[in-house]
């Protein structure tokens, strides 16, 4: 089943969004405020214009509206909808998500919203970077706190679905809390480490290889894309980087007193496999978006690693 889909900002997500949901079957049209963007997106064949009051005057009770700009954008694009959506459905695909839920009930608060947020993205950005298989075998996370209107969360998620990820049902506060551990903390630590080797001087990054190489690739992206991404976040980052000092605090110790590395190491380890399984399931669970409760055994396949894999009209099946 597919639907109807009007993506505001075509960078990197929101224009491999375009393609993939138009690949999918999805009727899709966009908007962005380059016009070089919008010419080189109607040259590839897709339903773009400039003007953010055109593409939300024209959407349909039933279309789908997805916010692809960068976390600055999103209150002067919210400001808009009142006057021509006011109660359209609408997501997002911003990195987070408490912010963005505040400046929805602030701005537009008759809005039908539901957050989402799909972990793909590479260190290139804008509408040429974008590709239809950006999203494939990625996790994309669909809000699901209480309240969370279900019938804009199943169109959510087989958006998501079709366009080839798979959904992880989270609250706001605990996607903010575990994207800055597993997202926003590489970006800062890519930073450093590549500020450290620079400072090695030409011989350092002429040996520059594999791990430095992997470790740093983060650190290609904009800025000020990641610095919106990162200062949005502030207080969970807080947290990860206090747990990432006390970890290298304790590794120095042990290298400055025995010369021993084995505890870091062997834990990285571990929990380097633990991501490498992180897809083994155990069984399958159906959740019955129209009962009571829905959204709580949501947060808990979220919660437990567990992934939605299929929606089919209210109900949905995930592995655990």
């Amino acid at each position: 089943m597919t639907g109807s889909v009007s993506v505001i900002g075509l960078g990197l997500i929101g224009g491999s969004l375009v393609r993939a949901a138009d690949a999918a079957g999805w009727k899709v049209r966009g908007a962005t405020r380059s016009e070089s963007t919008a010419a080189a997106a109607r040259d590839a064949g897709f339903d773009v214009t400039s003007s953010l009051e055109n593409l939300l005057r024209d959407t349909a009770d039933d279309a789908l509206v997805v916010l692809a700009v960068p976390l600055p954008a999103v209150t002067d694009v919210l400001a808009v909808l009142p006057h021509h959506a006011p109660r359209c459905r609408l997501t997002d695909v911003v990195s987070i998500k408490q912010p963005v839920a505040a400046a929805v009930a602030r701005r537009a608060p008759q809005a039908r919203y539901v957050g989402g947020h799909p972990m793909a993205g590479t260190s290139a950005s804008g509408w040429s970077a974008g590709t239809a298989t950006l999203f494939s075998g990625a996790s994309w996370v669909v809000g699901s706190d209480d309240g969370a209107d279900l019938e804009v969360w199943a169109q959510v998620a087989r958006l998501a679905l079709d366009c080839g990820a798979h959904v992880v049902p989270a609250g706001a506060a605990d996607h903010d809390a575990a994207v800055a551990r597993v997202s926003h903390l590489p970006h800062v630590l890519a930073a450093v480490l590549a500020s450290v080797g620079a400072d090695g001087g030409p011989l350092a990054m002429a040996l520059g290889a594999g791990s430095f190489a992997d470790g740093t690739r983060v650190a290609a992206s904009a800025p000020d894309l990641v610095r919106a991404m990162c200062e949005g976040n502030r207080d969970a980052l807080l947290d990860a980087v206090d747990d990432a000092l006390g970890r290298l605090g304790a590794a120095r110790g042990s290298l400055a007193s025995t010369g021993a590395l084995a505890a870091t190491l062997q834990a990285g380890h571990r929990a380097r496999q633990a991501f490498e399984d992180r897809h083994r399931a155990n069984g399958t669970t159906e959740v019955d978006l129209a009962a009571p409760g829905a959204l709580h055994q949501l947060r808990e396949i979220g919660q437990s690693g567990g992934r939605v894999i299929t929606v089919e009209g209210t109900r949905c099946r995930a592995r655990v």
